[in-house]
């Protein structure tokens, strides 16, 4: 959807409540002058980014702008001179990969409403097709079948848009082929697995809203059976299947254990194999890697204050430690590999860098540069990002992330508190371009995990359930305090601006302690929880008590939750509040932003806000963001100086 072509009568929200343009253009005036980058250098599209090998090494795939949106572009490995084979205007290209070594398969929404199509294109820009042309329908990648290249098995929500059904279907002609029903919405399955030949075996189906039932066929014409059933608090999430023996996978659990472990799960027997395959002590542990060439094991990560490699492959220990020796001290990641496994693209990062793309392969002394992502950012100019630790009134460790200005000489600063957004997600140690910016204006950026950050064990996360404005909001508190004690925080200037629930806890922050915070900013986020429950996505319906159990019942908790709700206690709010928001999120509806505004300009306080039309949860076309940024640079400027 564009702006210029829709009309105010078709305009999602509330008509009455338009963008105050004059308003927001005015708080351009207040972004300081002395800044060594423009907000167009953090939040510009990369000239070339999201590298991918293909399967047979011999091309490289990657994004790159046309007319100001990210399209696929391909070059032969060794070549400069690219390609461009699609040509979107409207909405950059969210992700693509090679689903053969001739066409590339990539997912699109329109206007940010996240209901993503499937499209395939030959590597020569020839064939275009898109192989789910449904409206109002979303897919999920569920295998990509990497030794098929004619077909892929994804899930459609197209007969029910609460439910995704598995369909294998083929890449050049979009013939689908039903696998499986998905049928019974008071019973849903709301994940598939394949085994390593692509055959449907594996599946999680939701009882009674809150638990969740294993079930297992061993033959795609078997019936599926339930091997466990648990609650939802309970982890027992499949990875994929064992190489040797087609009755056992590698799961990622936290079954009887409050950290989540890598263990071996007999699907026959219904029970774990040996001992966990690797555990940590103080942090879950749910991602492990393997080669498809060799059917072994290679590696673990998890994220204690910054993400860690654990080997069991020598050879790819040898490797990374080589990596290592040739780049220097930043983050590596193997983005992709060719089929072979001899070639590799690696992509380097820290906190003050977006690092480069590097080309190895095994008959290279070292990885060769292919790009820099951001090479008009200097790393010296950027400011790191510290692992720090507080405690909560009631003595639980929250640990968090505190970026300092370059040059800091030890007074209190002005400080922007960014409680991250989920809110069952976790803030991680690396560059972050809203740290950089801010912290480029003068500013200390302070993230906090706060309880219900994932990551940290169950007992950590349930902590946060039915907590939002409670002992969440509290532990965000604790850290603007904790920052005022230690005389990082200037008192008399600390902002909060977060997204989604963020978002939230920004709003609960100048409501329920209105005198902590000097000004607000508010990106996408719920204001009251009643409605929030009410306009969630169709296929979020399945996991509906998940959310009452995690953050309340209208009808079982409505005392709390109205007293939670910033919306119903605007008369507390007495702190600058600027207000940004996606007309097309499906998510957090533009609703919870047009509630605030609209009861805060009843009370005749006047909110900047900023609403576009061609986004949804968050702001991803370029020009947007820049006017975003510009716009909290001048808010931020206007009342913390």
């Amino acid at each position: 959807m564009k702006e210029t072509s829709t009309t105010a009568a078709s305009l999602p929200g509330d008509p009455d409540l338009p963008s105050n343009d004059e308003e927001i253009a005015a708080l351009s005036a207040h972004i300081p002058s002395q800044l060594n980058y423009a907000v167009e250098d953090f939040f510009r599209l990369p000239e070339q980014t999201a590298f991918q090998l293909s399967p047979d090494g011999k091309y490289l795939a990657f994004l790159a702008p046309y007319q100001r949106r990210n399209n696929i572009h391909v070059r032969l490995l060794g070549e400069d001179k690219a390609v461009r084979i699609t040509q979107e205007t409207d909405r950059s290209i969210g992700s693509f990969f090679w689903a053969s070594d001739q066409r590339i398969v990539f997912v699109k929404d329109s206007g940010g409403n996240e209901n993503y199509q499937l499209f395939a294109v030959d590597k020569d820009g020839a064939n275009p097709r898109d192989l789910t042309p449904f409206p109002e329908v979303t897919i999920q990648i569920i295998d990509d079948l990497y030794d098929d290249e004619n077909e892929l098995i994804i899930g459609l929500n197209k007969n029910n848009p609460q439910l995704f059904e598995p369909y294998r279907i083929n890449i050049h002609t979009g013939e689908m082929k039903q696998l499986a029903e998905n049928t019974d919405p008071l019973q849903p399955i709301v994940q598939w697995l394949t085994d390593h030949q692509g055959r449907l075996r594996v599946a999680i189906r939701m009882v009674g809203g809150v638990n969740e039932q294993l079930l297992y066929r061993r033959k795609e014409e078997d019936d599926f059976a339930v091997v466990s059933e648990t609650s939802f608090k309970e982890s027992l999430s499949p990875l994929f299947f064992d190489f040797d023996d087609g009755d056992v996978i590698f799961t990622a659990s936290n079954l009887d254990r409050d950290k989540m472990v890598i263990i071996k799960y007999d699907l026959a027997e219904g029970k774990e194999v040996g001992e966990p395959v690797f555990a940590h002590p103080d942090v879950d542990v749910s991602s492990l890697h393997y080669s498809r060439r060799h059917k072994v094991l290679t590696e673990v990560s998890y994220t204690t204050w910054k993400q860690q490699h654990h080997f069991f492959e020598e050879t790819r220990r040898a490797r990374y430690d080589a990596w290592r020796k040739a780049l220097g001290d930043y983050e590596i990641t193997v983005v992709s590999k060719d089929k072979a496994e001899e070639r590799f693209l690696l992509r380097t990062y820290s906190d003050r860098s977006l690092g480069a793309y590097y080309y190895y392969d095994e008959t290279l002394d070292a990885p060769e540069l292919v790009t820099e992502v951001s090479p008009w950012l200097k790393e010296e100019d950027m400011a790191p990002m510290k692992s720090v630790t507080y405690q909560s009134r009631d003595g639980l460790s929250i640990q968090g992330y505190l970026t300092l200005p370059l040059g800091h000489t030890g007074d209190p600063l002005p400080v922007v508190i960014n409680p991250h957004g989920g809110p069952w997600v976790r803030d991680s140690w690396g560059y972050n371009p809203e740290a950089q910016l801010l912290a480029g204006c003068g500013y200390a950026v302070f993230q906090m995990n706060y309880r219900a950050s994932t990551g940290y064990g169950r007992s950590f996360w349930e902590g946060g359930f039915k907590q939002w404005g409670l002992t969440m909001q509290d532990d965000i508190t604790d850290g603007v305090n904790w920052l005022i004690a230690e005389g990082i925080a200037d008192p008399a200037k600390v902002a909060i601006y977060g997204g989604s629930y963020g978002g939230y806890a920004t709003l609960a922050g100048i409501t329920f302690t209105p005198d902590l915070y000097t000004c607000a900013i508010d990106y996408v986020g719920v204001s009251n929880l009643f409605t929030f429950m009410q306009t969630i996505p169709p296929y979020w319906k399945p996991y509906l008590d998940m959310l009452y159990a995690m953050v309340g019942h209208p009808e079982e908790d409505e005392v709390q939750m109205r007293a939670t709700s910033p919306v119903f206690h605007v008369d507390k709010i007495r702190t600058p509040l600027f207000v940004a928001q996606g007309a097309n999120d499906p998510r957090v509806n533009i609703d919870e932003s047009d509630q605030i505004v609209r009861q805060l300009r009843s009370r005749g306080i006047e909110v900047p806000y900023l609403v576009k039309y061609n986004e949804g949860h968050g702001f991803q076309n370029e020009e947007n963001r820049f006017e975003f940024y510009r716009s909290m640079l001048g808010f931020l400027g206007k009342y913390l100086g």
